[in-house]
């Protein structure tokens, strides 16, 4: 079964950093302006969990979590 995938929009970010604090190993927040960095667009099974609870806490809902297509990327 292939991962979820993430995406985020850094214009709807308002540097909350409920992502990074929550899922530290797949989110950072930028130095300079404080938006949402995306260090893993597919985590590891890891860190999935962590990723989704992330996409659901964020107040902006800057983030987007992607099912894994059935049939789809390994």
């Amino acid at each position: 079964m292939s991962a979820p995938h993430l995406s985020v929009d850094r214009e709807r970010c308002i540097g909350a950093g409920m992502c990074a604090m929550t899922a530290p190993d797949v989110f950072d927040q930028d130095p300079d302006e404080g938006l949402v960095l995306l260090l893993h667009a597919e985590p590891p099974a890891a860190h999935q969990a962590a990723a989704r609870l992330a996409a659901g806490v964020c107040p902006s809902g800057a983030i987007t979590l992607h099912a894994p297509e059935p049939g789809g990327r390994p």
